[in-house]
């Protein structure tokens, strides 16, 4: 198997045809092709990382999401949060998240706790 490092924008975008190419064949784990697949894969994810790299969202935005994910209303939030006013506080960004809130949100709601600590603009 002869697979070559990815340097270059050029070699970027043709390992993604390659990749894609092996995903049409959807090639069964553990063949040549699934390997081959696999280790392009984690090369082309390398690459993403170093060179577009995904900032966490916006702390308000991640409880936000996780509230429309899960179905929960504002009333749901208040025994990480505080009380009601202090949950609509928050999400409309009058107030910052305490170290307690992030902890209380992070091991409540499953959101990362980077996301949760992370400064708003």
């Amino acid at each position: 198997m002869n697979i070559e490092p990815i340097h270059t924008a050029a070699d970027y975008r043709s390992v993604l045809k390659e990749v894609s190419t092996l995903i049409d064949l959807d090639p069964q784990r553990f063949t040549p092709e699934g390997d081959r697949l696999e280790i392009l894969g984690l090369m082309v994810q390398a690459y993403e990382a170093e060179h577009y790299p995904i900032d966490p969202p916006d702390p308000i935005e991640a409880i936000k999401f996780r509230m429309d994910q899960q179905g929960l209303k504002p009333k749901d939030l208040e025994p990480m949060i505080g009380r009601r006013n202090r949950v609509y506080e928050v999400l409309n960004g009058k107030r910052k998240l305490t170290m307690s809130m992030v902890w209380k949100l992070h091991t409540g709601l499953g959101i990362p706790a980077e996301s949760l600590i992370r400064q708003t603009s």
